[in-house]
């Protein structure tokens, strides 16, 4: 009896403990519970009062990266070109060839800082060691590989490459252009190219030449050798157009060269004559990967004389006309600060001279003397398209959507 009574009290007492165990138990993990929570709620609301919400910039729908040449004289051209041309949401190098004076290339590296958008938005360079170019040689074709490398490694959000000179003109704003090219694949590549070299043959391909440029720091003419070289039978070439839209993948391809095509053909080009003309045309001719990827047109609207001229003839009054009609967004060559371009401004781009193009980010109402200088934050990421987007689009659809898209690629 007696040891029940003991087994029995000895049960109580455990019971007791263990109750009394499990509440401090409990006791102890809910203060721990409390001040965790307390801290944290703590350091929550002093996040929230000292460091407010973030709220991410709006994106626009592609972007481009530019090359803007420029030789000696063209300052003010250059000048002219890229406020026409500025978008914040695109990348712009400018190239001022090396034989420019001093003061043209002190001009142009105060030029950039001299606008707060270009150093808020840290989209505007200026190419630290320009090149020599030479016309008709492979030096300019070095300069745009050279910038397409530095707009890769500077700027990694860009959708197509555009190399355009100080006597380019655009004929529809950036909102424009960048609407337009929204609904387009990405891996396009705008070369106007062909395989018809005709007279080319005998007086581009065959003869051999040497560019003083790529050597030496005086300009001066190509050289030619004595001997000429046949046809090459390890790849065709193709010849057209200087001024291309590439798109970044083909832009890659071209600097990374992950295969060797790029480099034999740029080793290949080195002696050809006016090389600008045949490379980007002969490389995404000759790459399975890149060959239906090719729109043969390049965006330009440029007038020859009958027969054609070393030169295209300089845009006027009489031009006008065809070339809005054209529908084609940039235009060559323009002589500097011709009565026409104060056309294109007032007409077209929503501009004048001095300021930037109008667009959603720098936007001002009609008959409004309030000049376009700056960017508007509110506004940062809208766009404001004109006639200019359908005009493009119109153009796009014709040459995308046609029947013979596919029979007029690298033949």
């Amino acid at each position: 009896m007696v040891s029940k009574m003991i087994s029995s009290k000895f049960q109580v007492t455990s019971f007791r403990g263990y109750l009394i165990s499990f509440f401090l138990t409990s006791l102890i993990f809910s203060l721990f519970y409390m001040s965790a929570f307390f801290k944290t709620f703590n350091n929550v609301t002093t996040l929230w009062s000292s460091k407010p919400l973030v709220i991410p910039e709006p994106s626009y729908p592609v972007r481009f990266a530019y090359l803007i040449s420029a030789s000696k004289g063209d300052v003010v051209k250059l000048k002219r070109t890229v406020l026409a041309l500025y978008h914040p949401g695109n990348y712009y190098l400018i190239h001022m060839d090396s034989e420019a004076s001093e003061e043209e290339h002190s001009e142009i590296a105060e030029f950039v800082p001299s606008y707060d958008v270009f150093e808020q938005m840290e989209n505007v360079w200026v190419v630290d060691k320009p090149n020599l170019v030479t016309y008709r040689g492979p030096t300019m074709l070095s300069a745009t590989l050279h910038a397409m490398s530095i707009l890769l490694r500077k700027a990694s959000e860009w959708d197509w490459f555009i190399n355009l000179s100080a006597s380019d003109y655009p004929l529809v704003t950036q909102d424009d252009l960048i609407l337009a090219f929204s609904d387009l694949p990405r891996d396009l590549n705008f070369v106007q190219h062909s395989s018809n070299l005709g007279w080319k043959v005998n007086k581009r391909a065959n003869p051999v030449m040497i560019d003083p440029g790529l050597y030496s720091l005086n300009k001066s003419e190509i050289m030619w050798a004595d001997k000429q070289r046949p046809v090459p039978t390890a790849f065709k070439l193709y010849t057209g157009s200087a001024w291309t839209v590439l798109s970044r993948s083909f832009a890659e391809y071209c600097i990374v060269g992950w295969e060797n095509l790029p480099r034999t053909l740029l080793m290949y080009y080195t002696n050809f004559v006016s090389s600008p003309e045949g490379y980007f045309q002969t490389v995404i001719c000759n790459s399975e990967e890149y060959r239906n990827t090719t729109v043969n047109h390049d965006l330009h609207y440029i007038a020859w004389d009958y027969p054609p001229k070393q030169h295209p003839r300089l845009l006027g009054f009489r031009d006008y006309r065809k070339m809005i009609l054209s529908h084609r967004p940039f235009a060559r060559k323009f002589k500097q600060d011709h009565g026409v371009l104060d056309r294109i401004d007032r007409d077209l781009l929503s501009r004048q001279n001095g300021e930037f193009t109008t667009g959603g980010w720098c936007y001002k109402r009609d008959n409004s003397t309030e000049s376009c200088s700056g960017l508007q934050r509110e506004k940062f990421g809208l766009l404001r398209p004109g006639t200019g987007a359908r005009r493009l689009r119109s153009l796009l659809r014709k040459t995308l959507y046609t029947d013979d898209f596919e029979t007029r690629q690298c033949k």
